[in-house]
């Protein structure tokens, strides 16, 4: 039996319509207004990682293009839930808002490499998930030293929405291509897909406890790290301490995993 559609949906929908195919401005500039919270929320979310001297309005700034851009780019006539693709825009347009600012310097993106190495290489090495012990002798470092370069290096693991993912003859498709699904998908991308949901969710499981509870909450439950903090009784840089080990684990184990699609 189909779910009965909201009385606030069937009037998000006319106002789409009057929009896309009435040109209504009057229309365009509601939806504007309705979804522009989604900006904040997404800033919001983003700052908890970002250093002090990013300053959230322009965050916010970034994201209004990206909420813009993401209200032109909507097909509405395809049911889906416009939130969801718009908050990956908004997010997206503020990481290239950040890049072209050259937020990052070049320096703590040479320590993510490695750091990405060291995990890659270590648990193909041992066949596991390698300790903070054995991370930190590979690297050659203290491990207080290694706890400050996931902290260092947590913003460089982020990634942009409009990012071309894939080889090198494929730079041309986007992340956010593969985020809606198409009508009918083909059939080589259905198992590429459930493969990839497989090792996540295998990865995810054999994180450590700590680890694994950031990534369900920030990711599943849609936490910010300090409502995460809160609720584990650490502070906001340990959580974000946890959540950038979390993500070096998951990027090794889904470039190995792509590795042995080749």
């Amino acid at each position: 039996m189909a779910r009965p559609i909201s009385q606030a949906k069937t009037k998000e929908f006319d106002k789409w319509v009057m929009w896309k195919q009435e040109g209504s401005r009057e229309a365009e500039v509601d939806l504007i207004t309705q979804f522009l919270p989604l900006v904040d929320k997404v800033a919001s979310r983003l700052a908890i990682n970002l250093p002090a001297n990013v300053d959230k309005d322009d965050l916010i700034s970034y994201g209004r293009f990206g909420l813009l851009d993401a209200l032109s780019k909507f097909d509405h006539t395809r049911g889906l839930q416009f939130e969801t693709y718009a908050m990956w825009r908004i997010r997206g347009a503020m990481i290239d808002g950040l890049r072209e600012n050259d937020w990052i310097p070049r320096t703590v993106r040479d320590k993510a490499k490695k750091m990405e190495e060291a995990y890659t290489y270590l648990e193909q090495q041992l066949l596991r998930m390698p300790t903070d012990q054995e991370v930190s002798s590979y690297l050659g470092i203290n491990e207080k030293e290694l706890q400050q370069l996931f902290f260092e290096t947590s913003l460089a693991t982020m990634v942009s929405i409009d990012e071309a993912v894939g080889d090198e003859e494929e730079q041309k498709t986007a992340r956010h291509s593969y985020i809606v699904d198409e009508a009918t998908p083909q059939p080589e991308h259905v198992a590429e897909a459930a493969g990839l949901k497989d090792v996540l969710v295998s990865v995810i499981d054999k994180l450590p406890e700590k680890e694994r509870i950031v990534v369900s909450l920030f990711y599943f439950e849609e936490m910010t790290l300090s409502e995460i903090a809160e609720i584990m009784s650490l502070s906001p840089s340990r959580i974000s301490q946890l959540h950038s080990k979390a993500l070096f684990r998951l990027r090794s184990t889904l470039s190995r995993w792509k590795s042995q699609l080749m």
